[in-house]
């Protein structure tokens, strides 16, 4: 077996159990992964040196087909309502297939840290059958020093094959496609599919896992940190602007997706961002379109011209979910160090699209708890296939898909979190107003932006509130700047009575939803819900 790279010998590729390999490539540069991918025909490069790469069949997260093992440690912790199990002896299956598809080939390993906060971060070991996933991860993930890597030991280990194919029948798992978790064992195997996120969602999974008992919050969300130190994070699922509001040029980025919650303050997991490139423009997202635009970015699915090598952003044709990962460093005010003190300020993003939800409200713990337990957005119509009216999506802490615990252990630890730090909630609208989908007109980022930055520097505390006569909120009568009638829904829209039809028919919404929180919570986050009664004249 040929070796290169600098890495630990005393935990090398034995001790994962693969055997038999020809070439194994240690903790390429970035450089030297980036000519590998090329060199083999794995990426091609764009006009301003990006890679760019296709992913084949599965251009997103394959959810169904990710599974944890279920054992002695496992099956009183995890939510197995979302999460898919699989046994022992199902997953020893796996990994003697993987070992076997492995052998005589090349493998490319990182070793990387998962969490900023040293107190907290992860070691990670990635086995990668391509180049050009060992150079993704490497963007994403964080970077040791180089004297690190003579002693890194990893806590998790992920063997990444693509050109792996399950077996449903033996493995008894659903397709060919499989992402299974060994919480125990620290160790993801990822089959079937060269959709690179899988990789830095499994590190996000785990990371999900083991930091709760830690007393360490694990968030699926954006933060930044102002010049006095001020440091707010932003939960929103995709489309809420979560990525476009954090990314404020008067503040720090400490990260683009997802943080802990420690004990020190905030920290980012990652050393780079993965962001949504269908229909970037340099107006609209200069800081991401910039990043785009430098050498190593690797492209995922961006369309580009054979002969000029340019991109175009504004074609889906291979996918709507395009994407970008590149260094955290490409952004020009991110944080050199990803940490932060504890938040002044929680933005809970909502893109409602039934045009109920005011631009901004302030929440009690209890009501933000509640707010993050029921993790609400619309999709509207022309997003996805068959969607043809507003619909309410509901994601539990922000991202369901990667939260193995009950999402009530989240939840209770948020809110104990926002109490001991005083930390203010507020949940922001950037959805309808004027009307739903179709009759109103999408909250204009103007309106937002100033209303936000009312509410990170302190100022948007001192205003008279109104408490909302469905949803039991503070909402603010009038701020300086922002008109007054946006601040109040119902009296943007033309027709009242349609408007309290609306409101009532989204809270029946949040009631159904939480009924299977309900037993998980005490009564004053239930009390926290909101009711079904006529909006005020």
């Amino acid at each position: 077996m040929k070796q290169s790279g600098r890495y630990n010998r005393a935990i090398g590729v034995d001790a994962t159990g693969l055997r038999n390999l020809d070439t194994v490539h240690w903790n390429y540069s970035t450089s030297r992964l980036y000519e590998e991918a090329v060199g083999r025909g794995e990426a091609k490069v764009a006009l301003n040196g990006a890679a760019v790469v296709t992913t084949g069949q599965h251009t997103g997260r394959s959810a169904k087909d990710k599974y944890i093992v279920r054992d002695e440690a496992t099956a009183g912790t995890i939510w197995w309502d979302n999460n898919q199990p699989l046994s022992l002896d199902q997953f020893n299956r796996l990994l003697e297939d993987f070992l076997a598809h492995a052998e005589g080939g090349e493998l490319f390993v990182q070793d990387l840290y998962g969490g900023a906060d040293r107190a907290h971060r992860l070691p990670v070991r990635v086995f990668c059958e391509y180049a050009w996933h060992a150079l993704f991860i490497r963007h994403l993930l964080i970077e040791p020093e180089l004297a690190d890597l003579d002693g890194f030991a990893p806590q998790l280990t992920i063997i990444d094959l693509p050109g792996f194919r399950a077996d449903p029948e033996r493995h008894g798992i659903r397709s060919e496609t499989v992402i299974a978790c060994d919480f125990s064992r620290g160790l993801v195997l990822i089959g079937g599919t060269s959709y690179a996120g899988e990789i830095k969602k499994s590190v996000f999974s785990v990371l999900n896992y083991i930091l709760p008992e830690r007393g360490v919050m694990p968030m699926h969300c954006s933060a930044n940190v102002g010049e006095a130190g001020d440091t707010a994070i932003f939960f929103g699922l995709s489309g809420t602007g979560k990525t476009t509001l954090s990314a404020d040029a008067s503040r720090t980025l400490i990260g683009d997706d997802e943080h802990g919650w420690s004990e020190n303050g905030v920290f980012n997991f990652e050393g780079g961002c993965y962001a949504k490139a269908i229909r970037l423009s340099a107006e609209a997202e200069p800081e991401i379109y910039s990043a785009t635009q430098r050498w190593g970015t690797v492209l995922e699915n961006v369309v580009m011209d054979e002969e000029t090598r340019a991109l175009d952003f504004d074609d889906g044709t291979l996918t709507e979910n395009t994407r970008a990962a590149y260094p955290l460093r490409y952004i020009p005010n991110a944080s050199e160090t990803g940490i932060a003190g504890h938040p002044r300020n929680i933005i809970m993003l909502t893109a409602d699209a039934f045009g109920v939800l005011p631009p901004i409200a302030r929440l009690t713990p209890s009501q933000a708890m509640y707010h993050f337990l029921s993790g609400y957005t619309a999709k509207v119509a022309g997003t996805e296939k068959g969607v043809t009216e507003p619909e309410a999506t509901f994601s539990t802490c922000f991202g369901a898909p990667f939260m193995p615990r009950h999402p009530s252990e989240y939840g209770n630890l948020l809110r104990e979190l926002i109490a001991r730090h005083g930390v203010t909630c507020w949940l922001v609208n950037t959805g309808w107003t004027g009307g739903k989908y179709g009759v109103g007109e999408r909250m204009p980022i103007a309106v937002t932006r100033g209303l936000l930055n009312a509410a990170l520097d302190g100022s948007l505390n001192g205003a008279e509130f109104r408490k909302d006569p469905c949803f039991g909120f503070d909402v603010p009568v009038s701020v300086p700047g922002i008109d007054t009638a946006v601040l109040t829904p119902r009296e943007t829209w033309d027709d009242k009575g349609a408007y309290d039809a609306q409101a009532q028919a989204l809270v029946q919404m949040f009631i159904d939803n939480f009924e299977r929180f309900e037993a998980h919570v005490d009564p004053e986050v239930r009390a926290a819900a909101p009711a079904l009664r006529q909006a005020a004249e």
